[in-house]
């Protein structure tokens, strides 16, 4: 069973508490700038979203690797970062559409995520559940339902 993050900004307080469990994990300090998931402000509505990797089954990031830096992880479903074969040229950073791949000054490196091998740290730390590591084939449906749910269809039946 393949798993992913799904990430309810809903429930999400902006406490950062993602992102500074990212980085110690990830990096070994406390500091959200070297995070790989990020909470976007929305400063006038007063809302949270958190943002990351959505490990795309056609990443563009890999495809534009030109060192093949970038592999899939078959358990699970991540497309990690070779720190050994990257060579720190930023294309993967240029081709992701969702500018979830970050150039890593100190290391000359990409980094992105790659789920913590199965075991997010974000999701753990999550005091709200905004970020939860789900089976991948639910994520979707529920999303696609809650967003259905929201749908004003008696406007559109009156036309």
């Amino acid at each position: 069973m393949q798993r992913s993050l799904s990430i309810d900004p809903d429930k999400c307080t902006g406490c950062l508490q993602c992102e500074m469990a990212c980085s110690f994990e990830n990096e070994g300090v406390f500091n959200p700038a070297k995070s790989r998931i990020k909470v976007f402000t929305f400063h006038e509505e007063g809302r949270f979203v958190p943002y990351t990797c959505t490990q795309c089954d056609e990443a563009w990031c890999m495809q534009a690797c030109p060192v093949d830096a970038i592999k899939m992880n078959f358990q699970t479903g991540a497309m990690e970062v070779s720190e050994q074969v990257c060579v720190g040229c930023k294309v993967c950073t240029i081709a992701c559409p969702f500018g979830t791949v970050n150039y890593n000054r100190d290391t000359g490196k990409v980094i992105k995520c790659d789920l913590c091998g199965g075991d997010p740290a974000c999701a753990t730390a999550c005091p709200t559940q905004a970020i939860t590591y789900v089976d991948s084939d639910a994520t979707g449906l529920e999303k696609m339902r809650a967003w259905a749910g929201k749908t004003d269809n008696a406007q559109h039946a009156a036309s």
